[in-house]
């Protein structure tokens, strides 16, 4: 809320209300929820359909997948999880920026601060690295289901287009087992020639793919969101410290 001043004005309150916006927390936040929205929709979305691919084209054994099911459940049940809490991070972070940045002291008078205050500021600096670190971890875990699309697409291509390898087109061969994905028992466990052809060309495996790959972009936003809150935090906690010399607690 704008205060009231000795002259008010809806152009002088509308701009100091302005210059009291913590702009660098307001484009983290913008950012964290856009990536967090890819990063969880586009990769439930794509985990169920790369649950369907395995079972209708790489096994016909519940056994051999059995397990993969229930890890792309547990991984679906926790991108809720992970939904929720950057949301509410998000909002907590923002609530932070726009009570400690420097230019809010502007529109409420002499600036005050207490021991709690920028504890509290330097909590917040202190988690978002430990999460960006965590998330790092992510970012690199979600690109490998892109690899492996990526290396299953760019087989696709040698098979569409033979005169580019020398390799026998029989020989081509998709394999889930190497990756992880199905045990080495798991039959037939791979996908080779036309047959493999004839899956990259269906709608699924093309949808599955990209959503993979905005998954993939909304973790990197998601990074750079976090990364971008580290510095309005850190300059957040310096101000702080340096606004608080010589206040009495």
């Amino acid at each position: 809320m704008c205060q009231p001043f000795p002259h008010p004005g809806l152009l002088d309150c509308c701009a100091r209300c302005l210059i009291g916006a913590p702009f660098a927390s307001l484009v983290a936040t913008g950012l964290c929820f856009l990536g967090v929205a890819l990063f969880c929709g586009c990769g439930h979305e794509a985990l169920t359909g790369t649950e369907h691919l395995i079972e209708t084209y790489f096994s016909k054994n519940y056994q051999d997948y059995e397990f993969l099911i229930d890890v792309i459940h547990d991984f679906q049940y926790a991108i809720y999880g992970v939904a929720a809490f950057f949301f509410l991070f998000g909002a907590l972070l923002l609530a932070e920026g726009f009570y400690t940045t420097g230019a809010v002291r502007q529109i409420f008078g002499d600036y005050k601060t207490t021991i709690c205050g920028r504890g509290l500021s330097a909590t917040f600096v202190g988690i978002t690295y430990v999460l960006a670190i965590i998330w790092l971890l992510v970012l690199a875990c979600s690109a490998v289901p892109v690899y492996i699309y990526f290396s299953t697409w760019t087989t696709c291509n040698s098979i569409a287009n033979p005169s580019k390898t020398s390799a026998s087109i029989g020989n081509l061969c998709t394999d889930a087992r190497m990756y992880g994905v199905l045990p080495w028992n798991a039959s037939p466990g791979r996908v080779c020639g036309q047959s493999l052809l004839s899956i990259c060309k269906t709608a699924e495996f093309q949808m599955t793919f990209h959503l993979f790959i905005a998954a993939f972009v909304g973790a990197a936003i998601t990074l750079v969101a976090l990364l971008t809150f580290i510095i309005a935090a850190t300059y957040n906690f310096a101000v702080l410290k340096l606004m608080g010399r010589g206040t009495k607690f």
